[in-house]
């Protein structure tokens, strides 16, 4: 059997010289460019520059390496007497494997905060020429575009040859990876790209891929799975437990905003969507402690998230009751293993960056799309309006500042109590605002006592204040905006309540 000759080029460098080491009994040359070429040469891999080919060298800081005859002669050959002739006539030999990752350009746009200038430079030209040419030339040439083939690729490659079926499979892969590609940058020229603030986005590319299957939906007898984009992975990594559930990914989504809104260490306590506790502190087993206190009932069997390094001090206090999953963005070693003593608990650290401008959820015949709740200006309580006689004092503006943060991760209608920036009760997801005020306070119980309060929207009535008032709750907040807003204030003013007003709700259905 010939030698194969294997072309690299890959932004994405992981795993690149284990593939190469492994597959090198059957490779007579690898040819690559730029940075690739020297990630392969430190490792002591023999390498062919696109110059040693007798092509042109790079050009304009790196725009043109792979844009020559020379390489694309040798990708689109069919291997019949004509085309061989054409390319011996040339002096252009044929290009048996082609592996290539894209520019980072989704990542970089996702980051947000990015220039125009750093987005186009991660607009990868000649690595999408390259996979295209060895896909359309499939039944000659193998094209890797995803890292995570690389030890099926090389299995077949050790076996004497990647078999038809694969590389047809490959070249789907590339194609599918190239069109994600390409309508990412387009939609972002539009100007539908994160960051922009041009209202709704006139189309969304809802080509998703399976990045892993659940262990079931909202229920075993239903199929569930969680699907990003083409050539993304998981915003979360697993590190210990069981694999996730339908309903693990939605509470650990809740959890993770909760807990990562917050500048302060903080830890948010998650049951069916809905935090039943949240507290930031001076460290995490503090936040932790307040946080479980707000309703250790309904913590049971909790999804719990962190904003900070997980430290032993905290895992310990965690270990010691039964949760579902635990995520964090970093973890210290010795809190990893004493939750890994736990056998089913999921562990899962997240990743940078995570965040979402748009969100998607399914409808009747379509999907209903909107802007994610990131408001600002309303969470400083230098911005809003006193509406009543009596004045809040600082302790309490802390105090309703934390509770109107938390209120945005609550579903409505939401009320949340809170003494100094710890939840102890919250009441969500019933159909009265005033049902919703006896459940906060009912949970708080004694803790309701020189609490704040904190409303999503507005009260339609008095008769929720009154309520609050009864349990002693001192200082409320809320949007305002009702038609009874003055006999809302006057009640405020008869029961000796301080009322904020941000001028801003935060419905979450």
């Amino acid at each position: 059997m010939n030698k194969l000759r294997v072309l690299v080029s890959v932004a994405d460098k992981e795993g690149i010289v284990e593939f190469c080491r492994a597959v090198e009994p059957m490779v007579g040359e690898y040819i690559a460019s730029g940075g690739t070429g020297a990630v392969l040469r430190s490792a002591g891999l023999p390498v062919t520059s696109i110059e040693d080919l007798g092509a042109h060298a790079e050009m304009l800081d790196g725009r043109v390496k792979t844009l020559q005859p020379q390489i694309h002669g040798g990708i689109l050959a069919r291997r019949d007497a004509a085309h061989l002739a054409e390319l011996e006539a040339n002096n252009i030999r044929a290009i048996d494997v082609v592996v290539v990752s894209l520019y980072p350009f989704e990542q970089t746009v996702a980051r947000g905060q990015v220039t125009p200038e750093e987005a186009i430079e991660q607009i990868d030209i000649g690595g999408v020429a390259l996979l295209r040419a060895a896909a359309k030339n499939h039944e000659h040439v193998t094209v890797v575009s995803d890292p995570a083939d690389y030890p099926r690729v090389a299995a077949g490659i050790l076996e004497g040859g990647v078999d038809a079926p694969l590389r047809r499979s490959l070249a789907v892969d590339a194609f599918r990876r190239t069109t994600a590609y390409d309508r990412t940058i387009a939609d972002w020229l539009a100007g539908n790209g994160p960051g922009d603030d041009t209202g709704l986005p006139q189309t969304m590319d809802l080509h998703l891929e399976l990045l892993q299957e659940c262990r079931y939906g909202e229920n075993p007898h239903q199929a569930g799975g969680y699907y990003g984009s083409p050539g993304t992975d998981l915003p979360f990594v697993q590190l210990h437990g069981k694999a996730m559930s339908f309903n693990n990914w939605q509470d650990l989504d809740a959890a993770w905003q909760c807990a990562s809104a917050f500048s302060q260490p903080a830890m948010a306590v998650i049951k069916h969507g809905n935090p039943c506790g949240l507290a930031t502190a001076s460290s995490l087993e503090t936040a932790w402690e307040q946080a479980l206190a707000s309703d250790p009932i309904s913590a049971f069997g909790c999804v719990v998230a962190a904003n900070r390094s997980m430290d032993l001090a905290t895992a310990d206090r965690i270990g010691s009751m039964f949760v579902d999953v635990v995520v964090a963005p970093d973890w210290e070693p010795d809190a990893l293993k004493r939750l890994q003593r736990k056998r089913n608990v999921r562990l899962l650290q997240a990743q940078t960056g995570l965040q979402s401008d748009w969100q998607v959820s399914s409808a009747v015949g379509g999907y209903l799309v909107q802007e994610s709740d990131r408001s600002a200006d309303d969470l400083i309580p230098a911005n809003w309006e006193c509406a009543t006689v009596q004045q809040p004092t600082e302790a309490q503006l802390v105090s309703l500042g934390f509770a109107w943060h938390v209120a945005r991760f609550v579903k409505s209608n939401a009320i949340v109590l809170a003494a100094g920036t710890a939840t102890v009760g919250i009441g969500a997801g019933q159909m009265s605002r005033l049902d919703s005020v006896w459940l906060a306070c009912r949970k708080a119980g004694d803790r309701s006592r020189g609490s704040v309060l904190a409303s999503d929207a507005y009260f339609p009535f008095p008769d929720g204040l009154e309520a609050a008032a009864a349990a002693g709750v001192t200082a409320v907040v809320q949007p305002g905006g009702s038609l009874r807003d003055n006999q809302v204030v006057k009640a405020a003013d008869d029961l000796g309540l301080v009322m904020m007003m941000t001028g801003r709700r935060h419905f979450l259905h």
